[in-house]
């Protein structure tokens, strides 16, 4: 069998191998070459597969072609034993995927519960925690980023939220704290409370830690429900080119979260990550 790289993976290949890359780093040029998402490091909140168990979740996204993903608690749990989490990075490992984050995580003024979760974190590899912190936690969590290098990343939960409902709270409730303490912009929450999910990327900016992808059929209407991204409220081509603006992370966290369906989601996710892929090139142009 013959293995022929196109002229653009010839250059990747030449190019690495000038900066001294070797034949045994290959393979990853050429995935990075083959990458559908421009180098963004697109996933999936697991909750969107919530009626999946862990290793049928893992195959579905396997199935899609993605190499990150973000988990919940009914894939991961954060009581998980050692053993456990070990196990689970197995299965990812095993299927080329990267858990850059989990979440949801509630917070709170307790600093050794905190803790609990920053120690799960660090032991599963994760760089981002979605988190919902309660104003009395701050103080824990300051100390706890600086001490174990991981983000926490502000998950704005919409109109019915009683503390990150807009941009503004979120920006407010991050301001003078540690600069490993930011954002994960729920866009389908920011539609949902009338906000402009683009802004609140560029207002937030350089705290941009992760997103939800979500696109959501009302603005200002707590009942809205999701829909494929850019068939409602979703400037998706926008989002990429805040994203290239803040210059977003590359151990950040993008992930699909697609609530609608949740017996049969697969197709709308792959629309979804089709139309993001689509305006990941039309943000790069």
């Amino acid at each position: 069998m013959t293995t022929s790289l196109s002229r653009r993976h010839f250059l990747q290949v030449s190019s690495a191998a000038a900066a001294g890359a070797t034949f045994f780093d290959i393979p990853s040029i050429v995935k990075a070459a083959d990458d559908p998402f421009g180098g963004y490091p697109i996933g999936v909140q697991t909750y969107s597969l919530r009626n999946f168990n862990t290793l049928e979740t893992i195959r579905h996204l396997q199935g899609m072609g993605l190499h990150y993903c973000e988990m919940y608690d009914k894939h991961l749990n954060l009581n998980a034993t050692p053993a456990q989490i070990d196990e689970t990075k197995k299965l990812l490992a095993a299927a080329d995927i990267t858990l850059n984050a989990h979440g949801v995580s509630g917070f709170s003024k307790n600093h050794d519960a905190n803790r609990k979760v920053f120690e799960f974190a660090k032991r599963a590899g994760i760089k981002n925690i979605t988190a919902y912190p309660e104003p009395d936690s701050f103080e824990s969590l300051d100390k706890l980023v600086a001490e174990f290098d991981i983000r926490i990343a502000i998950h704005n939960h919409g109109p019915t939220d009683k503390f990150y409902d807009k941009i503004k709270d979120v920006a407010d409730a991050i301001k003078d704290h540690h600069p490993l303490i930011g954002a994960c912009v729920d866009t389908g929450h920011f539609i949902r409370s009338a906000e402009d999910p683009v802004q609140a990327v560029l207002e937030l900016s350089d705290r941009v830690f992760a997103l939800h992808l979500k696109d959501d059929t009302h603005k200002g209407d707590p009942g809205s429900h999701n829909v494929v991204l850019g068939e409602a409220n979703l400037d998706v081509v926008g989002i990429f080119k805040a994203l290239k603006t803040i210059d977003f992370p590359a151990d950040g966290s993008v992930s699909l979260e697609y609530e609608a369906n949740p017996d049969n989601p697969i197709d709308a996710m792959k629309q979804c990550l089709v139309v993001a892929q689509q305006a990941i090139a039309k943000a790069a142009g």
